[in-house]
């Protein structure tokens, strides 16, 4: 794996390797969305992977879907992102924080408002979420009204700020796994007749907005976004229209010059190598469930400029270190990856 070994420039860090931690939520955060010490010490240990993404971090209260998800939107927030970002830069690496509005991949009885999830329409993603009263079906959601997406867009701009003055490196928009940006970018989920449905164009809009409107208030070079060309997931089916809209959304995003576009591959091969070569950029690539050397080839390649490594990392607070000397890696509890404490989190022994 020499490639994985190289330092690389992305947006305004210097990083030893091309490894880096996935975001993976972990549902530890306190019931109003903080982060605690126990989320500080957990992104410090895993430091030496260079950049850290959190997890799917709600940019309002409205983006939540999930129990005791993060949030980067009050006081409290700043607050308890400053503990983790102060960690993570004392341990020598730096930390992205993903900002996930959920659409409607998400339930009223996970919030603490209880309002119905929003959407682009009224269409359920017809799945089950986890629930304080076990495994629940999504409601239908309420359609945002065209003004409410434009406030939408402000409020990731204004997470986006309240992740610097956290401290972070930088900010990484989701726009995959099935959440409100797919959901706009899948003609299946997006039945709009305004300026932000049907086209391919318009369908890309609210993406582009979003991403704009962050570049513009933290710098370009603070930015990234993440996106899942060919995901069927949460009620996603892109269709035959998905190469089109990933091929003029990548075109779009290429003059924002982004500190890196991060792409989660599934299993279109084709559609990912039309993305690299739109991408004048970083590219950082997730293959959910690879091997290790599997994900280091695509390096080696010139596929990627990074890669993300998300339960071996879990599992292996120094799983640099591992991987570097050929040391037998941790396996992951299952059992311990949502909700909790410290058992599963901050407990993997290390070397």
């Amino acid at each position: 794996m020499p490639g994985l070994w190289s330092p690389v420039e992305v947006g305004r860090l210097r990083l030893p390797h091309r490894l880096a931690l996935s975001p993976m939520m972990r549902n530890r955060a306190l019931p109003d969305g903080s982060p605690t010490p126990l989320d500080a010490e957990y992104f410090a240990q895993r430091a030496s992977l260079g950049l850290l993404i959190t997890g799917g971090t709600q940019p309002s209260a409205d983006g939540q879907g999930f129990l005791l998800s993060h949030g980067c939107h009050t006081d409290a927030h700043i607050a308890g992102w400053q503990l983790v970002t102060k960690a993570v830069h004392d341990a020598g690496g730096h930390l992205f924080i993903q900002l996930m509005h959920a659409g409607r991949v998400a339930h009223p009885h996970n919030t603490p408002h209880g309002r119905t999830p929003v959407a682009p329409s009224p269409v359920a993603a017809g799945v089950g979420i986890h629930t304080p009263t076990g495994n629940q079906p999504v409601p239908v959601p309420r359609e945002l009204t065209t003004a409410q997406v434009r406030a939408t867009v402000e409020d990731f701009r204004r997470a986006a700020a309240a992740a610097i003055e956290a401290g972070a490196d930088g900010v990484e928009i989701h726009g995959a796994n099935g959440f409100l940006l797919q959901q706009f970018l899948s003609a299946n989920a997006n039945h709009r007749t305004d300026a932000y449905g049907g086209s391919v164009a318009a369908r890309t809009r609210f993406v582009l907005e979003v991403t704009e409107a962050v570049a513009g208030e933290i710098g370009a070079d603070r930015t990234a976004l993440r996106l899942s060309p060919g995901l069927r997931a949460f009620g996603i089916d892109e269709g035959a229209t998905g190469p089109a809209t990933y091929t003029h959304l990548v075109r779009a995003l290429a003059r924002l010059d982004l500190a890196f576009l991060h792409v989660t591959h599934h299993g279109d091969d084709a559609l990912l190598a039309t993305v690299r070569a739109a991408w004048p950029g970083p590219l950082l690539l997730t293959r959910p469930g690879a091997p290790v050397d599997e994900r280091a080839a695509d390096v080696d390649s010139g596929l990627a400029d990074l890669i993300t490594l998300g339960r071996p990392a879990l599992a292996n607070p120094d799983v640099v270190a591992r991987l570097r000397t050929g040391a037998p890696l941790n396996a992951p509890d299952p059992t311990t990856f949502y909700g909790g404490g410290a058992e599963g989190y901050t407990d993997y022994p290390t070397l």
